[in-house]
């Protein structure tokens, strides 16, 4: 877990680099408040026509017969519409052969994962990839928490990083397509033998012998290989997934102005007294001039309430930890972790109607005032259990001390003052909706 010395240094170079927002003057043209200092060229992916391979990807995306129903594509819970996320408000999808079947997790969108690295647990300080700190030798040898997991030298912060899903149990997009294909409460493909059947009778199947071969079909595994790596060439080829088209994309490079609020917001979202999102969410480009994703991919037990409208959840003995299961195996005795789930890019989060693994919460109002109440009055955040204490019911007793305490707003104890008035989180609000893909930058006017 990220300690907060470490997230400070990071807050310091961010100063030190003096990229944060400043005022314009009052003859500046009306509303145009926000202005980036020191404007930058982004580095987008090049844009170019898709490769056959990834044509062929496209028609698999969207072809429903290859699920259990008939009626369930890749495009049914990952929509184009919807930054390639969930098209409706549910928590977690259905699915199976009869589309009832209840999901456990909230769906995240395919959009950027193409920069997201494979899993791993390495130390600390390789998390400076892509930080605001790019530029920061990461070499703190004081100050950090030891960690709960077993294997991890005293004072060195062994940090799980990467991998897709929010347990990061696949490190290729190739393996995370074959995932829902066939999980039984979502596409629910069925065996390799059905799979390759669909595709054998697929339209696209001379496309499919024409891009890889005879050999191709050759074997039922060989063909479902082929048809998730054509699905992977589309996910990376197609401008679609990474358009880094944001407002905050345009502003970055001096094409666009914040309003004041969206200023004051993103000030607060840096703030490590205030929202202090941007120790996760890191929101400065990368030292090579990539756009920021708004993560550093790596891993925190936030310890959210437990969301009861859940049918996984109407078992008081189930619990998801995460990294530590029930979807993947190999940490389950890395209690040190258990709790953990992967910290999201903020891109597009505007346009998502539930947050958090659980979609527990249903507005980002909600998430802002989890994170401002929840060290200060939990009892506002937790129903209290049977002895009285309000605190979170969505891990059991035994873990709640992975859950973090440390970084800000959560070092807040009880009793205190909230880091965060009501004004600055609606602040934070504004700002978080310049992050959505799309905005048109605004023709300049004749002075």
């Amino acid at each position: 877990m990220i300690v907060a010395r470490v997230r400070a240094l990071r807050r310091l170079t961010i100063a030190a680099l003096g990229v944060g927002v400043i005022r314009c003057s009052s003859r500046d043209a009306p509303g145009q408040t926000g202005v980036n200092p020191h404007p930058i060229v982004l580095v987008r992916p090049a844009a170019a026509p898709l490769s056959p391979i990834a044509r062929l990807g496209r028609e698999i995306f969207f072809d429903p017969a290859l699920s259990g129903s008939g009626t369930m594509a890749c495009a049914s819970c990952h929509d184009p519409a919807h930054a390639y996320g969930p098209p409706n408000d549910r928590a977690v999808q259905l699915g199976g052969r009869t589309r009832r079947d209840e999901g456990t997790r909230v769906v995240p969108s395919l959009r950027y994962l193409d920069r997201v690295p494979p899993f791993g647990i390495g130390a600390e300080n390789e998390a400076a990839e892509n930080s605001n700190a790019a530029t920061l030798a990461m070499h703190v040898t004081t100050g950090i928490r030891t960690p709960k997991a077993a294997g991890s030298a005293a004072g060195v912060a062994l940090v799980p990083r990467g991998g897709l899903f929010w347990d990061g149990r696949a490190s290729t997009l190739e393996a995370q397509a074959a995932i829902p294909l066939f999980n039984h409460a979502e596409m629910a493909g069925g065996s390799v033998a059905s799979v390759a059947a669909h595709l054998r009778r697929a339209p696209y199947i001379t496309e499919l012998r024409r891009a890889f071969g005879a050999g191709a079909i050759a074997t039922s595994q060989r063909l479902i290989d082929e048809a998730l790596f054509a699905v992977t060439r589309f996910e990376i080829e197609d401008p679609s997934f990474h358009p880094y088209s944001s407002k905050y994309d345009a502003y970055l490079e001096g094409r666009a102005f914040l309003t004041p609020t969206e200023a004051r917001g993103l000030s607060a979202f840096e703030d490590s007294t205030k929202g202090n999102c941007a120790a996760c969410h890191l929101d400065r480009p990368g030292a090579n001039g990539e756009p920021p994703l708004f993560t550093d991919f790596e891993y925190e037990a936030l310890g959210v309430p437990r969301n009861e409208s859940l049918a996984a959840n109407r078992n008081p003995g189930y619990f998801d930890l995460g990294l530590c299961g029930p979807a993947r195996s190999d940490l389950v005795t890395a209690t040190g972790y258990c709790g953990m789930f992967r910290t999201p890019s903020l891109r597009n989060v505007a346009t998502r109607k539930v947050f958090f693994h659980n979609g527990v919460y249903r507005s980002l109002a909600e998430v802002l005032r989890f994170y401002d109440l929840r060290g200060p009055t939990p009892n506002a955040i937790y129903r209290r259990d049977t002895v009285g204490v309000a605190q979170s019911n969505d891990i059991p007793a035994a873990l709640r001390g992975n859950i973090d305490t440390i970084d800000a707003p959560f070092n807040h104890r009880i009793g205190s003052r909230p880091a965060m008035t009501e004004g600055e989180m609606r602040d934070i609000i504004a700002f978080l909706g310049t992050l959505t893909d799309g905005y048109q930058v605004p023709p300049l006017r004749p002075r």
